[in-house]
């Protein structure tokens, strides 16, 4: 399954609707999607209601249905994979937001003695920090997708973006760099 001609001819003919495809290839990338899965939610606040296998489905189910986009190769589904399983998280985040927000209903004063709810983690800012970098620096926004997200090897980041090691450890550092102050404006 190692072969990309291999992945990339199962990968269109289950988003064909073959389902032959689809059931070879389910089970020899479930279990990278669900590391993914689990290293993302791994990230968020304990008690998160999305578990690991919906995640997984969500994307799995978004990216067979990505008609426009041609998998080239492992290292490529799974970047995008994780990409895909990011936004779904991000929208999960907004949802819940919109709902602390009160989701259209009355407000009303609490006594001062109650609690405020703990915000969410800085999911929200870190995409919105993302967003930014990619439009300043493409490259460096992909270094870290593929490698916070898709937990990929730096050597993997090298190889599937035809980059040395050095250059793709140096722009993750940097990357790190800019988005830890772009998250603190």
């Amino acid at each position: 399954m190692d072969d990309a001609i291999d992945l990339h001819d199962r990968l269109a003919a289950a988003r064909g609707g073959n389902s032959e495809a689809l059931n070879a290839l389910l089970p020899v990338l479930y279990a990278e999607l669900k590391l993914i899965a689990r290293a993302q939610l791994a990230r968020e606040k304990p008690g998160h209601t999305l578990q690991p296998t919906a995640l997984v489905h969500e994307a799995w189910l978004r990216l067979l249905s990505s008609h426009s986009v041609d998998f080239a190769d492992r290292a490529y589904f799974l970047g995008l994979a994780a990409t895909m399983m990011r936004r779904i998280l991000v929208n999960h985040a907004r949802d819940k937001a919109a709902d602390k927000r009160g989701g259209g209903l009355a407000r009303t004063d609490l006594p001062e003695h109650v609690a405020a709810p703990t915000p969410d983690p800085d999911l929200l800012a870190l995409d919105g920090a993302l967003e930014r970098l990619a439009q300043q620096d493409p490259r460096k926004a992909r270094v870290v997708e593929l490698r916070y997200f898709a937990g990929m090897e730096f050597d993997e980041i090298a190889d599937h973006l035809s980059l040395s090691n050095a250059t793709v450890r140096r722009d993750f550092s940097l990357a790190k760099l800019w988005l830890a102050e772009a998250m603190r404006d």
